[in-house]
């Protein structure tokens, strides 16, 4: 297995290092350029990591989120405890999760007492998933986790799903053990064989098999550092990750529905206006009742539902929203990464902010399709949250004949 090793040295086998004198003072005695300094390599780091280039991403994601609830969770070293500072993060998780991938689904497992338990089902609903993570708080964390049962019922719950999606598992793990009742090697066989693709977050130390797990399914593996390193390890997983080139191309058929939503405004479709009826996606709830003329109907079975994204029940036709469907479009045509130089005397201004470029900014980002320049944090925003390049949307007829 020596052959399987990074290669890398840990930090503790590295040589002696005197850190505090990476850190000088500016002539007038102060720090403030170092931290700056500090600032800037830490956006040109994340600036990297986010210019994935012309990388196909994967537009709609089946995930399943694994949590320990072993009797290490209770531990103080993350505050109130790790149990729940990892429920927290996870609350924010969803949310930015289901924001970057609007026609995706979700799930969520807990692992303690040598078992796995499911706590929501595939879904789209993130009010499903953060009203079932804050219920999580009272959990009593006990006895041993067990990676293998966790990963086998995500496994039973993903291999099913269609081709042309992603099957991801995300596994907070806090344990330095393992309770499994049979050959683990097997099952990283069976998830390698199913394409599904497990990252793993480490609380306490690396452990061993956690890295191969995710080397060998193409996923990543993470120890953290404090909890706002915690924070980024799961933030970092809202991305989705890139096609694979075995994965098929084909056509998904999915519906639009007519109707009202409850309350929050929208259009209204005369043909919507049925009798009241059960809402589909709360009849098993000892709290559903008749919803009136509110919500979507599906266009093929006329089935009722209060919210979109869902899958329906009856037919098993995807519902969406024209929105939903937009939100996501940017996956499948990622813009390019700008290219880095050094400022030049004839840029004195941010295209997209207008804002001047101040000396501490060696480097500056061009748009290759429009050419023009914009500043470090122009160019994270872009990646993060705009997803177009201002440039071009300013021009799109001169940026369509440049690419042509």
């Amino acid at each position: 297995m020596a052959d399987e090793d990074e290669g890398n040295e840990y930090r503790w086998e590295s040589g002696y290092e005197k850190t505090w004198e990476a850190i000088k003072e500016d002539d007038d005695g102060l720090l403030e350029s170092n931290v700056a300094d500090l600032v800037a390599r830490a956006k040109r780091k994340r600036a990297a990591l986010k210019a994935t280039g012309a990388t196909q991403l994967g537009m709609m994601r089946h995930l399943f989120v694994v949590v320990d609830a072993s009797a290490c969770m209770f531990l103080q070293d993350l505050k109130p405890t790790r149990f729940l500072c990892v429920l927290k993060l996870l609350e924010g998780f969803v949310h930015e999760f289901f924001d970057l991938n609007p026609i995706s689904q979700l799930g969520i497992l807990t692992t303690k007492m040598k078992r796995s338990e499911q706590v929501t089902v595939l879904a789209g609903n993130q009010k499903k998933h953060i009203e079932a993570l804050q219920q999580l708080k009272d959990l009593s964390c006990e006895g041993e986790p067990s990676l293998q049962n966790s990963l086998e019922r995500a496994m039973n719950g993903l291999k099913n799903m269609p081709v042309h999606s992603s099957r991801e598992i995300l596994v907070l793990f806090g344990s330095l053990t393992t309770c499994d009742p049979g050959d683990i090697q097997k099952t990283i066989k069976s998830l390698k064989d199913n394409n599904i693709r497990v990252s793993i977050i480490g609380l306490a130390a690396e452990v061993r098999i956690c890295r191969e797990i995710a080397k060998r399914t193409g996923g990543t593996y993470n120890v953290l550092i404090d909890d706002h390193h915690l924070k980024e390890l799961i933030l970092n997983q809202v991305q989705p990750p890139a096609v694979a080139g075995s994965m098929e191309a084909s056509l998904v058929k999915m519906g639009f529905p007519g109707g009202t939503p409850s309350l929050n405004g929208g259009t209204s479709d005369s043909s919507a206006d049925h009798a009241p009826a059960y809402c589909l996606c709360h009849i098993e709830s000892e709290t559903s009742s008749l919803m009136g003329h509110n919500g979507y109907n599906c266009p093929q079975c006329g089935s009722r539902y209060c919210e979109l994204p869902v899958e329906c029940k009856q037919c098993g036709l995807t519902l969406v929203s024209a929105p939903h469907l937009a939100r996501s479009y940017h996956h499948l045509f990622p813009i390019k990464p700008f290219i880095e130089r050094a400022q030049v005397p004839e840029a004195t201004h941010c295209f997209a902010c207008a804002k001047p470029f101040v000396e501490a900014e060696a480097n500056v980002y061009e748009c290759e399709t429009c050419n023009q320049i914009v500043c470090l944090d122009c160019d994270l925003f872009i990646r993060e949250t705009l997803h177009t390049c201002p440039g071009c949307a300013s021009d799109p007829v001169k940026a369509q004949m440049k690419t042509n």
